[in-house]
């Protein structure tokens, strides 16, 4: 079946093995996407000028490793950043979340849940570009088509993930989520131990909005998860 993103949807391989970039790439362009490989950061950020949808990025590569890398260029690059990496402890998440990723992949991993998690990350992408401008109130306004939130005027800056959060809560107001839920439905997967993952985001929410004087949108359900307060 074709996909709507598969005439322009371009893959950045980051990786210094040479043979997992060319299985990942002889894959991927098999699948129809437009593939570009980097065998280190340096390569890599020169590849990111050619903006690809999506950045499959190495950890553990020599010189400039892949968290450096990513915090490098989520300033300037939106698309999903997905780690590849055989870290997996809810420390090294929240490092790799911090610096601007958006999934890991743990290896060894099955090429065809590769594919599918890339695949989802991109369908979100294109949901998100059909969503209309929505104002809560006088003061605080959510461009979904742009990703961006606004509080009197000014934007607020918030990372990938962070606004997938607020656009999650605030589209379903006084509904409560749980911190699993909502990892499960941003991240695509079902996880118990990654409630750190979502704590950290939300903490991180909350101090953006207080830095620029908006009241605190988010409630917490204690012992439950979290909702979007009606206005």
């Amino acid at each position: 079946m074709e996909k709507p993103w598969e005439h322009k949807a371009k893959i950045l391989i980051v990786d210094d093995e040479l043979d997992l970039r060319k299985l990942l790439a002889d894959f991927f362009e098999l699948q129809g996407y437009v593939v570009m490989t980097a065998k280190n950061g340096h390569e890599a950020l020169r590849q990111v000028e050619k903006h690809p949808d999506l950045i499959l990025l190495d950890i553990n590569m020599p010189e400039m490793d892949g968290l450096e890398l990513c915090a490098k260029i989520r300033s300037f690059i939106s698309c999903p950043i997905l780690f590849l990496t055989a870290r997996v402890e809810d420390a090294d998440k929240i490092s790799g979340f911090r610096a601007g990723g958006d999934d890991y992949i743990q290896k060894p991993f099955s090429i065809h849940e590769l594919g599918a998690r890339v695949e989802a990350h991109l369908r979100r992408e294109i949901r998100s570009q059909h969503k209309t401008s929505i104002k809560f109130s006088e003061e605080l306004a959510i461009d979904f088509s742009a990703r961006a939130l606004y509080f009197r005027g000014e934007r607020i800056p918030l990372a990938k993930k962070e606004f997938d959060i607020v656009e999650l809560l605030s589209t379903h107001p006084g509904m409560v989520f749980d911190k699993e839920r909502i990892f499960e439905k941003i991240w695509g997967m079902d996880d118990e131990g990654d409630s750190a993952v979502i704590v950290e985001h939300v903490r991180r929410i909350r101090y953006k909005w207080k830095e620029h004087g908006c009241e605190d949108r988010i409630e917490t359900v204690w012992g439950v998860g979290y909702r979007w307060r009606k206005s």
